[in-house]
């Protein structure tokens, strides 16, 4: 089992030159093309935030929820995606940037097709993001 602390562990080198700067550029995508890309069944779209925040905005009505702060995160997200590792999977955070260091981690544990939804559910400078963008929510409940 990996955890959220050998995720951590093994983050020594930056992202973007693990992943070499073509891939890194190639790997984000906007929050409503992550939408119509997961609404086509081309993409899994997982927010990988807290329960707490999740509770506090709702989860993009495209997404599924799997906290990268749970034990267990790699397999459950494995599990999610069939077990195929080559599955195109989209990360959304609050901002971006968790989801940006998740998916170079990702790449090292077999994960070939991860993108990052850079703006994140409240915007950043990728854009305004999830919520702002008008995009539809639904409620988190336990």
């Amino acid at each position: 089992m990996v955890t959220r602390r050998h995720f951590i562990a093994t983050a020594a080198a930056s992202v973007p030159f693990a992943m070499g700067a073509k891939a890194w550029a190639a790997g984000k995508l906007s929050a409503a093309d992550a939408h119509k890309q997961a609404l086509d069944g081309e993409l899994l779209l997982v927010d990988i935030r807290t329960h707490g925040e999740w509770k506090q905005t709702g989860l993009g009505a495209t997404a599924q929820a799997i906290s990268m702060h749970k034990p267990g995160f790699v397999d459950k997200l494995a599990e999610a995606a069939g077990q195929d590792k080559s599955k195109k999977i989209g990360l959304i955070c609050a901002t971006g940037g968790r989801s940006r260091w998740l998916q170079g981690q990702l790449a090292k544990f077999g994960f070939t097709n991860v993108v990052d939804v850079s703006e994140g559910m409240l915007g950043s400078a990728a854009g305004k993001g999830w919520l702002r963008a008008g995009l539809p929510v639904k409620p988190f409940t336990n």
